[in-house]
């Protein structure tokens, strides 16, 4: 019998902000962690974890228990669970954590192998972070826990082995002898989800504000088994076993999908495909982190966008808060956001997430794909229409200045004096045929939002004020001065004629400085 050690409930492997590693009993027992460490794709993963470990412990009824639990009180829940279900954490063992020992017959690889942002076999690796290195137990733990939803598709797995009698899920769609790819985890998608969570001051709050209620749940009716088997007390035996089946329609499945099914080593992983859960477009629902949005024919989600920083996707994500009009709806932000600004004095939202590309059935991460994150809070007091109305003004602005930006910069490039072949009017929102203009283009855009971003929050913050939207106006200075920084960085005025270029197509920004728009406040 193998031996059980390293146990998740007592060893701290959990990174935690300006803090360090912490175990699952602390994560509860101590109410000043602020938030979780690591990259953005072991957040969420270790996020839908806790969260998991939460509905385990406590799924309220309805909205009036969830009030009166608390976080404290779901605290306190979580730390009794974890004491009565301690032997269920060990991540070596005869029953390890999230593993499956039947799968001990699949090829053995390295953990290099199942990162994505470690560069082996013939990748390039850039920076020393890319190196494959040997893991500790607590990155093993981890890595497992990323692995259960947020694993890329392709070659690495080993569909040789098949745990469910006549399962065909891993056979080639041609060939039935032989395997298939592994499909992309539940959580990543095809490109990469983005993922939205409601954030607290305090992970204790972050955990309690995205706590589902049995009626939420049912709410979703794609989840007809409810809340689902525990993965972790009853793990699935196969690809297709009856635990299977359930946690593909739960949401047990969708925080602790079991997509992969794999055996940890002290040098390696076997590792093999493991429960495939119906997709978005399939009439299944991504998890109640992602934002999706059925009013057309077809039903479209948030994919991480690296060129595109995730607070951009605010009033897409808020348009619940006014009546008509379409958005993508997030369950966690839409269920919890109107419950949570009565009980807490300020919410936060957190979006991250991280680019994949995917060529035939290979999903890796290359070129400009990266992670995403980004933080913003309200004060709950002015959670409400007012808020996002003046919310979806300013960033409408912004959405203009960025595009005058680079309208000036394209036709400072273009301008004959500029000695340059092109003529005529521009149109930028399509790319130009010169591919280092192009490249300028997108260069000074990034710049641009990369500005915003540091006082966007101030902005935020401004447009809860009723007051007609003045607060909101005047931080736009910051903004327009944004644009003449940007322009200035990438239209030199050197020459003779790079000035005169430059003076032609400076950016005309004066409309802006008294542009009023109209917001009800009564």
């Amino acid at each position: 019998m193998a031996q059980n050690r390293f146990n998740l409930v007592d060893e701290p492997w959990i990174p935690i902000a300006d803090t360090g590693l912490v175990n699952l009993h602390e994560i509860f027992q101590n109410p000043s962690l602020k938030a979780l460490g690591g990259n953005p794709v072991q957040k969420i993963a270790l996020l839908k974890l806790l969260l998991a470990i939460c509905q385990a412990a406590y799924t309220p009824k309805n909205d009036e228990d969830w009030e009166a639990v608390g976080p404290d009180g779901l605290a306190d829940k979580a730390l009794e669970y974890l004491g009565k279900q301690r032997d269920c954490f060990w991540l070596y063992g005869d029953k390890p954590f999230l593993q499956m020992p039947a799968i001990v017959k699949a090829a053995k690889k390295s953990f290099g192998v199942v990162m994505p942002d470690i560069a082996t076999g013939n990748t390039t690796v850039l920076t020393q972070s890319q190196k494959e290195r040997p893991l500790s137990d607590a990155e093993k733990a981890i890595l497992v826990v990323q692995l259960m939803g947020m694993a890329l598709a392709g070659g690495q797995t080993d569909n040789s082995i098949v745990l469910s009698l006549g399962y065909l899920g891993k056979s080639s769609d041609k060939d039935k002898e032989k395997p298939s790819p592994g499909k992309p985890g539940p959580c990543i998608g095809s490109y990469g989800y983005l993922h939205n969570f409601l954030l607290g001051t305090t992970i204790a709050e972050t955990l309690y504000l995205n706590l589902l209620t049995e009626e939420n749940i049912k709410q979703q009716r794609i989840f007809t088994e409810r809340l689902g088997p525990i993965p972790w007390e009853t793990p699935p035996t196969g690809e297709d076993d009856e635990i299977a089946k359930k946690l593909q329609y739960s949401i047990m499945g969708r925080l602790v999908p079991f997509s992969r099914f794999v055996l940890l080593t002290e040098d390696g992983i076997h590792y093999s495909e493991g429960i495939i859960y119906p997709d978005y477009q399939d009439g299944g629902m991504p998890d109640p982190s992602v934002a999706m949005n059925g009013s057309g024919k077809k039903m479209q989600v948030l994919w991480t966008d690296s060129s595109k920083r995730p607070w951009r996707n605010l009033t897409s994500l808020l348009g619940f808060l006014q009546e008509g009009g379409t958005y993508f709806e997030c369950p966690y932000i839409k269920l919890g956001l109107f419950r949570g600004r009565k009980i807490l004095p300020a919410i936060g939202i957190l979006s991250a997430g991280l680019q994949t590309s995917k060529k035939l059935k290979e999903q890796y991460v290359s070129g400009t794909d990266d992670y995403v994150e980004s933080e913003t809070f309200f004060e709950s007091a002015v959670i409400d229409k007012y808020l996002y109305q003046n919310l979806k003004t300013e960033m409408s602005i912004l959405d203009e200045l960025d595009y005058v930006l680079r309208g000036s910069i394209y036709r400072y490039y273009e301008d004959p004096k500029q000695e340059t072949k092109t003529k005529g009017k521009p149109n930028t929102k399509k790319q130009p045929k010169d591919k280092s203009l192009a490249k300028k283009l997108n260069k000074s855009s990034e710049l641009f939002w990369q500005l915003c971003e540091r006082r966007f929050q101030d902005l935020v913050n401004a447009c809860g004020i009723r007051d007609g939207g003045k607060e909101a106006e005047k931080t736009r200075p910051y903004f327009l001065q944004c644009v003449r920084n940007v322009f200035e960085t990438f239209c030199p005025r050197d020459t003779a004629r790079q000035l005169e270029a430059w003076a032609k197509h400076y950016p005309n920004l004066s409309r802006y400085t008294a542009k009023k728009e109209e917001v009800t406040t009564d």
